[in-house]
């Protein structure tokens, strides 16, 4: 707000208005690169570790351990380590500019990552004995928020889908839910009928963003991380703008969280105990619109499990 005061008195009283504006767009500019860099950098961590995986399963699978094979799986990891070590640097520095345009670049790529640490509400991790690809199927599933978070959600229905649109590397679906019950908890976070958007970021990552009221949102974000064949890692993290005090949306976001991983466990195991390749085939994938974002990670990634064989069935 004081950028912005300061900016309209420049506009009025300093005759160099073109040389402010052209330190503002280089300002604009250095922070859209910084953004698109760090997403860059940040893409290419779960890319990695996908293909240590993919080269670890694929050296298990053949039963035979050559040379080869170990030289492609160690340059793998040397390239990972490579890549965590190249993070993103800021895009201007003291020398580069003059002074107010470094202090302004300063404060609002720093006030940025402020706004991101406040909006972090909690954190929780578990490991799952269920296999990866059943999170992913059930993340990427809509209907089962009716069906497996039908006591959670209080009957929450999925309306229809308003929006489908293909990444490179995954896919966003936006639907419309309602609220069913006159009497509902969730009416205090939001209206009755709201469009919720469900992105594919990663084969590992996952977005679910809820709108709540004034325009805030809640905003979870799921990482599944294949152990083995029979083990995956699940990181649960949720942010939100929320006005309302920290430590009760804290405790609250950890009780619905807890209880919504409860209500998966009885399903992830039915759904372990099933031929979980069949589910990723995709000639037997289903064509209902909720399963449109399912099918695009099958459409990206199917051809990857079948080299790390997915688990059979028991």
């Amino acid at each position: 707000m004081p950028v912005n005061c300061l900016t309209q008195q420049n506009k009025h009283n300093d005759p160099n208005t073109d040389n402010y504006t052209q330190q503002s767009i280089k300002v604009e500019f250095a922070l859209a690169l910084d953004q698109i860099k760090n997403s860059v950098w940040l893409i290419g961590i779960p890319s990695w570790l996908f293909a240590i995986t993919d080269r670890s399963f694929a050296i298990l699978s053949d039963g035979d351990l050559s040379p080869i094979d170990i030289l492609q799986l160690l340059m793998t990891c040397l390239f990972f380590v490579s890549w965590l070590y190249l993070k993103p640097e800021e895009s201007l520095n003291s020398n580069d500019v003059e002074p107010n345009e470094y202090a302004e670049y300063i404060s609002r790529s720093q006030a940025h990552k402020f706004r991101l640490k406040k909006r972090h509400m909690i954190s929780q991790d578990y490991i799952l004995p269920f296999p990866y690809y059943c999170q992913i199927y059930h993340l990427l599933n809509l209907k089962h928020l009716e069906t497996v978070h039908k006591f959670s959600l209080n009957s929450l229905k999925v309306l229809s889908i308003s929006q489908f649109q293909a990444t490179n590397i995954g896919g966003v679906i936006k639907f419309n839910t309602m609220l069913q019950p006159s009497i509902n908890l969730l009416r205090f976070w939001r209206q009755p009928i709201v469009e919720v958007d469900l992105i594919l970021h990663t084969p590992y990552t996952i977005e679910l963003s809820i709108p709540a009221y004034n325009d805030k949102r809640i905003v979870v974000i799921f990482h599944a991380f294949p152990l083995n064949e029979r083990e995956h890692q699940l990181f649960i993290d949720i942010y939100s703008d929320l006005e309302w005090p920290k430590p009760i949306l804290q405790f609250i976001l950890h009780c619905a969280t807890c209880l919504t991983l409860f209500e998966d466990l009885p399903y992830l195991q039915a759904l372990a105990e099933k031929n979980v390749e069949r589910l990723f085939n995709l000639n037997l994938a289903s064509k209902h619109e909720t399963m449109l974002l399912f099918k695009r990670f099958i459409e990206l990634y199917g051809t990857r499990q079948k080299i790390i064989q997915l688990p059979e069935s028991k």
